[in-house]
């Protein structure tokens, strides 16, 4: 009983003082329920085996695609039907290793598919140069000729414009049987930096000792007391600059991989090998960097509002996640915050919120953080006969509130697509896959904002939702730009080190937060910051956060006047899945990206925004 005792004991002071529980100790109720894919892991096992048996049939097609529209609809009928289980077994895999990254069980699963889907791209191979050995009128052909091609016919027509990319036959089993070894320098940041990278320990003001983990660091860096924000900014980062070649050595081996596919498949950059696939114009990227740099002084306003609001006679990185108005307690727990949700999306229809209500109530997410669990949140929608899931790490915080809200956006988007659109129609591009979640943060925001009175709560609000604009549109753009940067450099024949990246991140990094203008104080130790940011390692995906971000506000507010049409079409957007490109798909939605007018859009929201908070500051005289 004395060691039992003592075992407890010994748990709630680690508890106390690294703040964070093991999973165990964690109410079933807040886990996801990974069973909904398969109950138990032993049928996860016959499941892959059975995946390995089915793989080998591809064979049979060989030669027979071009012969008659039945071979090519039986080929690529039975790929869709392998496609879809394995995107399911390794969903399976990955969301119990995020569970807690220190357990290898659930990362040797991983690996172990990834070198069977690695092999069956091999064999697979011979699709699309047979495919693409004929005239596009035979296929086109098929295509009248058998119903059943018709789901495909988008895939099949982007397969015949991008000709010029695709290899031999030889040539693409060879590009094929390298994404063994692609993709490594991605999983060895992400098991280094969730579960083996240190973290640092740091004394509070009030005594107590905090493991600085991710979400810890989180956490801390919104902390009303400026040293110990000072402290955990200092201790965090100075921790990473210890890693620092390391670090230097992952992101370059990631870049190198994607110049490495750019060359391979003969597009002149690694950034139109992203963007053009999805129709996306380079254009658009280069647009929204310049659009972002003409209208910095509108950021450095905002700066300028946020150093008022703190009373700080130098604004430093380090304030930028603190609370901008002191004694406002903007908490919630989980269940205070999905009332909260629910509520401000009412105006999406009683289906949207019916949908999101068993979202909540059947575990279809992992709520709050634990040790050795994935850091940040995110939602998978892969499992297209199950629901999608949502991974958190919840902290009682309004911004965990509106992630929860933004989660739940990219699960709605997921869910109406996979529910509207046969499979191989039902993926949506990552161009629009942030429209949905940031739509649902604008709609929180505006609820929160009318149904609030207290000045200082209000100000709170508004600030929090400039803090997005400063973190999706100008933050996600400035990293936009260093991703370009870097993609370039190697282009050139330029190595990576950690010392030249930090160099290339704090020469932007100054310039967007104003460190000449004396805007905001920028400490060397920041240039570390690159090495904490995982979307780095998923080839160009960071711009789409602020161009969905602009997009969202334009559509938001057609849906909140109320404009005829608006609701219908904002529905229909969400569940159209992949059945058309990006920029279509949005502009039937009622908002033209190719245009300058979405972000003049967002500025002028942004202005009215700043133009509110500076009324109300004015009204209660703060200097």
């Amino acid at each position: 009983m004395k060691n039992l005792i003592l075992l407890n004991l010994i748990m709630l002071l680690t508890i106390a003082v690294f703040g964070q529980k093991e999973r165990t100790q964690i109410d079933d109720k807040y886990k996801w329920n990974l069973t909904h894919l398969y109950p138990t892991d032993k049928l996860w096992e016959e499941a892959k085996n059975n995946l390995l048996t089915e793989m080998v049939k591809i064979d049979q097609f060989k030669g027979k695609l071009t012969k008659s529209s039945g071979d090519l609809l039986a080929c690529l009928e039975f790929s869709t039907k392998l496609d879809k289980e394995a995107s399911k077994l390794y969903i399976y895999a990955s969301m119990n290793s995020d569970q807690d990254t220190r357990d290898m069980k659930y990362v040797s699963m991983q690996q172990s598919l990834d070198q069977i889907l690695s092999d069956y791209s091999t064999k697979t191979a011979f699709i699309e140069p047979e495919l693409l050995s004929v005239d596009w009128k035979i296929i086109e052909g098929f295509l009248k000729e058998q119903k059943g091609l018709a789901v495909y016919k988008k895939d099949l027509t982007d397969l015949f414009k991008k000709k010029e990319h695709t290899l031999s036959e030889p040539e693409e089993r060879i590009l094929a049987r390298s994404s063994m070894i692609l993709g490594v320098a991605n999983d060895i940041y992400g098991t280094f930096k969730d579960a083996e990278m240190p973290s640092p320990e740091i004394k509070l003001s009030d005594g107590k000792i905090i493991k600085l983990t991710g979400p810890a660091y989180g956490r801390l860096r919104a902390s009303s007391n400026r040293e110990d924000r000072k402290n955990t900014f200092e201790a965090f980062w100075k921790n990473y600059s210890n890693f620092k070649a390391t670090y230097g050595q992952m992101l370059y081996g990631n870049v190198k991989e994607h110049v490495y596919r750019a060359k391979s498949r003969k597009y002149n950059s690694a950034i139109e090998a992203s963007l053009t696939p999805n129709q996306i114009p380079v254009a658009v990227y280069q647009s929204l960097v310049d659009n972002v740099n003409k209208n910095l002084p509108a950021f450095h306003r905002y700066l300028a509002i946020k150093k008022r609001m703190l009373g700080v006679d130098t604004l430093r990185y380090y304030d930028l996640y603190a609370p901008a108005v002191k004694d406002v307690d903007l908490n919630y727990t989980y269940e205070a915050g999905c009332k909260l949700v629910l509520e401000a999306l009412a105006p999406l229809g009683t289906e949207y919120v019916k949908t999101l209500k068993k979202a909540m109530d059947e575990r279809w997410m992992d709520i709050y953080p634990n040790t050795g669990k994935r850091s940040g949140a995110y939602s998978n929608g892969g499992a297209y006969d199950i629901h999608p899931y949502i991974l958190l790490n919840y902290n009682d915080s309004y911004s965990d509130v509106s992630t929860l809200a933004h989660e739940l956006g990219h699960t709605m988007q997921s869910y109406l697509s996979n529910r509207t659109q046969p499979y191989p129609l039902s993926q949506y591009k990552t161009f629009v896959a942030e429209v949905a979640s940031t739509f649902n943060e604008v709609l929180l925001m505006n609820y929160m904002i009318k149904n609030v009175k207290d000045d200082d709560i209000k100000l709170s609000l508004l600030m929090n939702w400039l803090d997005d604009f400063k973190g999706t549109l100008f933050r996600q753009t400035q990293f936009a730009e260093f991703e370009k940067t870097i993609h370039e450099e190697v282009e050139k024949g330029k190595p990576l080190t950690g010392d030249y990246l930090c160099e290339i991140y704090g020469d932007i990094i100054r310039r967007y937060y104003g460190q000449d203008q004396k805007v905001c104080f920028i400490d060397d130790y920041v240039k570390m910051e690159w090495a904490y940011i995982p979307h780095f390692y998923m080839n160009f995906y960071v711009f789409q956060y602020s161009t969905s971000f602009t997009a969202s506000i334009s559509l938001a507010e057609k849906v909140m006047n109320k404009e005829s049409g608006a609701l219908e079409k904002y529905l229909k957007f969400l569940s159209s899945g992949g059945s058309d490109y990006p920029i279509n798909q949005l502009r039937d939605a009622g908002v033209d990206m190719t245009t300058s007018v979405p972000f003049e859009k967002t500025i002028q929201a942004m202005n009215k925004i700043m133009d509110e908070i500076e009324t109300i500051l004015n009204k209660k005289g703060k200097k």
